[in-house]
């Protein structure tokens, strides 16, 4: 038993204060007695205040949901300060949710602070504590704290500065050239090395060894200093546009103390968050274990900037978020496919983008053999493939570009041609698109960019070049007044007046042959100096320098490999270089670009390879496009790119893999582009409908249809047609036609029968899917047959209404296959057809089964022929579904019965009636007995007596009786059994050859007068018994041909309907019965007695078998009479155990047990008994694991 602590604090006088658990975290509850009145409790939390972080002047509260009985009292305090301010702190209580708030309206910073909330009543009190946080407006991540007040003893603390390497961009001050941006090294420092190269690039970074070494040293520190807040930090997931227009970064960190605070930060400004109030706020936090995750709802442009998160006084995730000018030009639309068909999706961006998000039901996609994302060259259009869409595969999809998106629906619907339980085909199609013309809105967009571009440099160009602006009325009069006071420094100021450059030199790449023009721009008119490569350059050799005004150029006339190099302009102490590389574009061989520009043939489900050759190069990109859309490496395509050639792997190609297939060389001195085709075989999809019907007669139909659209890839050779009378399922070839045509006149059809036809393609591949007629179509005009005669009732039962017509008398020249019968209801208007058109009946009489007990109907019947259903003939009388009036009769009984004694006796008889008989059961002419059971049912009456006795045989009677008559039935009963054995049996021979056989009765012959007796004989010549008699009813029997010499013997049976008794065997007969006996003289002879107890000739042995195995034990045991053997386990007698198999043939006993476990160990006993005497063995049973 566990002792309770007992605590002092907090506790009244004569309290005892006993800690308690609560069922929510972090609340601390103090019991004020040993044991609780039934029915009251101590003050408890069920749902406590969130810890908050909010912004200045906004309103803040906590809630809480307190229990306990009797009702506890609430209130709320702080650590350090006063909440008796009511108009400031406001306390409210509503009842119906149980809900206790602490408002805090217009929160200001100093209300930041560690708050209490207390529950008590008479039997304890339940105390929880939460943090406000509460962030100044215009508050920076660099600002100072005010210094606190001097403490007592001239003791002083400053308090910590929470500063940052990113400052705000108003307090960043103005760098000097070539000192990197602090934003690179928090970016970096929290970025995978595969991204180092990228965001060196972007910041201008080109010393990778002294990067790399200061990375190291400033990453050893940051982890030193987190060290003191975080356990772990791992999983870094750098920020990300969602699905649902937020952005979103996460981490996994473990914090030493969990109730550190964490900070976060934008562009150097701390900004508020909140984990609790849901979309009040527009930046969130959640705590998924030991995952953070900080969201950005309602994206902006404006919300683009490094975020960093802090913990405590360091920081521990830096990530930035970039939002690209880009829009939706053309967006994605709904989709609806057919299963295993592909779904495209397309939309058109306002500007180039490398690569968007795909989501599919809120879930990120990407290349692979399900989905293939394509961008075109222009990276302007962007297209998402569904492969092989499944009914699973419906949803909502959407394309993320920056924090722009747009979604659209995917419909899959059902294979209808599919085969039932079979999985329907795959298919070459591909369902879905804008259905605009994207390159023609790219194409367009494309020249607007260009425009644009153009206009902008234009701009700065005009801006460079423009002159200085004249001065301010204010600008004179600051200098008249700085000549009043000194006049030596307005001659300073003119002085420091330099030539400054206003137009820099960029780098660039000029094809080999071409000019190259290098421009300065300076401030004012000044002299300069050219160099390359640290050595001065003049005008001559190619190279010519010249000025004009403020503008310095220097022109290459063609430029060679000689003229790559630095090349720098000085001017005074202002200078400028660039780099100027010569070279020339991507070329291939001849030779390769012809075998390259041969198609590539392979059949479907096959692999397509591209391989081509060209000479190694730096700087060199490579990229494949089919049809002008870029090809990605992933799914069922392989790129390899190696420094002579690149190779390109299409893996199980469809019809839809072929077309143009381009290879892009690529540098920055041109591109150079490789053209191949790849063409895909397959057999041709079908021939386009609908069918349509040229001409009908009664001895022609001509029918026509158009082209497949899709050849396979090689021409159509000529296409099969085949046919099908209707009512008959098979088809039938009925021709080709070559290619060139499509029509076809079929001359062999009959008149008014109706066909079908199917139409399929066929190229080298094979053969392509049908094409059908919607309907079948008639040889010649409908013509239909007269109305039969209307239909008589031949007889009407409950179940069945009997009807004949007569044929029409006008078949109007066209045979008739058949009849269509109908029904209708009494009181209805509709007309039921009671059998298809294309299963007439062939004859004109007709049985109706679907009929309802005692409605009445009436009936029409039309004929049918080729054209279909003729007239109607006039309606039959009405028919009522019900049995005509009849005297009762019985169906087949059976009048005699055998039961054996103690079983059941059920006599059932079937009658008819109508209306339906009253029925009744005698016994021998009386009523029968209470015990006997009686059960009528429609049709038929059943008589059960439960348990049969010898004294139930009698004759019993049915009657049944109605207004129409009576009828009845005797059905004779016999309850018996298997009979008794007969008497003894005699044997006396009167004749030479004859013995007369006799027996005394069984018992059972006075009790049953079908008992007789069979006689059996056996030889000791023949050794086999036979009947030599049979339905005896004496009980004596002569038997014929005995011979002198010979043994026999015979036996009696009885025997009933049960069947045969035990035999009663007679003596011997024959031989040595007439033997003359021989005098003993006097000798008395004295008869040997075989007559002993039990005892055992062989005992049991001792067994140990392993679990599972099978034993057998066997003894020997002798006695006369035969003793009694019985099995016994630890003294319990098994042997009626079916789990053991017990025999005993002429005293050997055996016991076999299939499978022994461990239940089956223990002593074995065997105890055979008889009226001399007993005797017993015993064995121990071991069964090992």
């Amino acid at each position: 038993m566990f002792r309770r602590t007992k605590v002092i604090d907090g506790t009244a006088t004569g309290q005892v204060g006993i800690k308690k658990k609560s069922s929510v975290p972090g609340v601390m509850i103090t019991q004020y007695i040993e044991e609780l009145p039934e029915g009251k409790s101590h003050p408890d939390f069920t749902r406590k205040p969130i810890a908050l972080t909010i912004q200045e002047g906004k309103f803040a509260f906590f809630k809480a949901i307190v229990i306990g009985d009797p009702q506890p009292t609430v209130t709320w305090d702080r650590n350090n300060g006063d909440v008796s301010d009511t108009s400031r702190y406001q306390t409210k209580y509503d009842p119906n949710t149980n809900e206790h708030t602490f408002e805090m309206p217009n929160v200001m910073p100093d209300q930041a602070d560690t708050y209490k909330c207390f529950a008590k009543n008479e039997y304890g009190q339940a105390i929880v504590t939460v943090v406000l946080n509460v962030i100044a407006v215009g508050f920076k991540k660099n600002k100072a704290q005010p210094e606190p007040a001097e403490a007592p003893g001239g003791n002083f603390k400053s308090v910590l500065k929470r500063r940052s390497k990113i400052l705000p961009a108003s307090e960043q001050p103005e760098r000097k050239e070539g000192e990197i941006d602090p934003k690179f090294w928090e970016i970096l420092i929290s970025s995978d090395k595969k991204d180092y190269e990228s965001i060196c690039a972007e910041f201008g970074v080109t010393d990778f060894r002294w990067m790399l070494k200061t990375l190291n040293e400033m990453k050893k520190e940051r982890e030193e200093e987190q060290a003191e807040f975080v356990s772990s930090l791992s999983n870094l997931r750098h920020i990300r546009v969602n699905s649902d227009n937020t952005a979103s970064f996460e981490l996994d960190m473990d914090l030493i103390e969990p109730s550190t605070s964490l900070y976060l930060y934008k562009d150097g400004v701390m900004v508020p968050y909140t984990k609790e109030l849901g979309d009040s706020m527009k930046h969130s936090l959640k705590l998924v274990g030991k995952k953070y995750i900080f969201s950005v709802r309602d994206l902006m442009p404006d919300d683009a900037g490094l975020y960093q998160l802090d913990v405590g006084d360091v920081n521990v995730f830096s990530t930035d978020f970039k939002v690209p000018p880009v829009d939706f030009l053309v967006k994605i639309q709904e989709v609806k496919a057919t299963e295993r068909e592909d779904a495209v999706f397309e939309c058109v961006l306002s500007n180039p983008f490398s690569k968007i998000l795909w989501f599919g039901k809120n879930l990120p996609l990407e290349q692979g053999d399900k989905y293939d994302i394509q961008v075109s060259e222009d990276k302007l259009i962007h297209k998402l493939v569904v492969k092989d869409c499944l009914i699973v595969d419906k949803g909502i999809y959407s394309a993320c570009a920056g924090i722009k998106s747009c979604n659209a629906w995917l419909v899959v619907e059902a294979d209808k041609d599919a085969q039932k339980g079979k999985k329907a085909a795959r298919k070459t199609t591909r369902a879905g698109g804008s259905g605009m013309d994207l390159q023609k809105v790219a194409q367009e967009q494309q020249t607007k960019l260009a425009k644009d571009r153009e206009e902008r440099k234009e701009q700065i160009k005009a801006a460079s070049v423009a002159p200085p602006p004249a001065p301010t009325a204010a600008e004179p009069e600051a200098t008249k007044e700085l000549s009043d006071v000194s006049e030596p420094a307005a001659v300073v100021e003119v002085a420091t007046a330099e030539p400054r450059i206003t137009g820099k030199l960029s780098d660039i790449c000029v094809l080999r042959g071409n000019p190259a023009e290098l421009t300065v721009e300076m401030s004012m008119d000044c002299s300069g100096t050219w160099f390359k490569d640290g050595e001065p350059l003049n005008s001559g050799a190619g190279v010519t320098t010249t000025k004009s005004g403020t503008r310095h150029k220097l022109r290459i006339q063609s430029c060679k490999d000689d003229d790559s190099g630095v090349y720098r302009f000085v001017s005074g102490d202002q200078s400028t270089q660039a780099k100027v590389t010569v070279g020339g574009a991507p070329e291939f061989d001849p030779d390769d670009l012809h075998k390259f520009s041969k198609p590539v043939i392979i059949r479907v489900g096959q692999n397509a390879a591209f391989k081509m050759p060209f000479p190694p190069q730096g700087n060199l990109e490579v990229r494949w496009f089919r049809d002008g859309t870029e090809i990605k490496d992933g799914g069922g395509v392989k790129i390899a790119r190696e420094p002579n050639h690149s190779r390109l792997l299409l893996r199980d190609c469809l019809r839809t893999d072929a077309g143009e297939i381009k290879i892009q060389l690529k540098n920055p001195f041109g591109a150079m582009e490789a053209t191949s085709r790849l063409i895909v075989l397959d057999r041709p999809g079908p021939p386009e409908g609908p069918v349509e019907t040229v001409e009908t007669t009664s001895s022609l139909i001509e029918i026509k249809w158009s082209p497949p659209k899709d050849d396979g890839g090689s021409a159509v050779t000529n296409y099969i047609i085949e046919r099908q009378q209707a009512g008959q399922a098979l088809w039938t070839k009925l021709g080709d036609v070559s290619a060139d045509k499509t029509s076809i006149r079929d001359r062999n059809v009959t008149h008014g029968k109706k066909y079908s036809y199917r139409i399929c393609a066929q190229n080298p591949e094979g053969l392509s899917d049908a094409l059908e007629t919607a309907d079948s179509i008639m040889a010649g005009i409908m013509i239909l047959s007269g109305p039969p005669g209307a239909p008589a009732v031949v007889s009407a039962s409950k179940t069945c209404i009997n009807l004949t017509w007569t044929p029409p008398e006008d078949d109007r020249g066209v045979p008739i296959i058949g009849y269509q019968l109908e029904k209708r209801k009494k009181d209805t208007n509709l007309w039921i057809a009671l059998n298809a058109l294309n299963e007439p009946i062939e004859d004109v009489k007709y049985a109706v089964k679907e009929v309802t007990e005692g409605a009445e109907y009436e009936f029409r019947v039309s004929a049918i022929n080729e054209s279909g259903a003729g007239d109607p003939s006039p309606p039959s009388a009405m028919a009522c579904a019900k049995n005509p009036n009849m005297r009762p009769c019985f169906k087949d009984p059976e009048d005699f019965i055998v039961v054996r004694a103690g079983n059941s006796a059920r006599v059932k008889v079937c009658y008819e009636g109508e209306p339906p008989p009253q029925i009744t059961w005698l016994k021998d002419d009386e009523p029968i007995s209470p015990w006997i059971n009686v059960i009528n049912t429609e049709g038929t009456s059943q008589l059960v007596i439960p348990s049969s006795k010898r004294s139930d045989s009698a004759i019993y009677t049915i009657k049944a009786k109605n207004s129409m008559g009576e009828a009845s039935f005797d059905i004779e009963v016999r309850v018996t059994d298997e009979p008794k054995a007969p008497g003894p049996v005699e044997l006396e021979q009167s004749v030479t050859g004859k013995v007369v056989v006799s027996w005394a009765p069984s018992p059972d012959q006075e009790l049953d007068d079908r008992l007789y007796y069979v006689v059996s004989q056996r030889d000791s010549a023949t050794r086999s018994w036979k009947n030599v008699a049979d339905r005896l009813f004496a009980n004596t029997h002569t038997v014929n041909n005995i011979l002198p010499g010979v043994q026999y013997h015979f036996r009696i049976f009885a025997k009933n309907d049960m069947g045969l008794s035990d035999p009663s065997q007679s003596p011997t007969w024959g031989a040595n019965s007439n033997r003359v006996p021989i005098p003993s003289k006097g000798l008395k002879s004295s008869g040997v007695s075989f007559e002993r107890p039990p005892s055992i000739l062989v005992p049991l042995k001792v067994h140990a078998p392993p679990k599972g195995y099978q034993l057998y034990m066997t003894c020997a045991v002798r006695g006369c009479p035969t003793p009694t053997v019985s099995w016994y386990l630890d003294d319990v007698c098994i042997n009626f155990d079916k789990d053991y198999y017990i025999t005993n043939s002429f005293g050997v006993c055996s016991i076999y047990i299939l499978r022994v476990r461990s239940k089956d160990s223990g002593v074995y006993k065997v105890v055979a008994v008889n009226s001399f005497g007993q005797a017993q063995c015993s064995t121990k049973l071991a069964v090992r694991d």
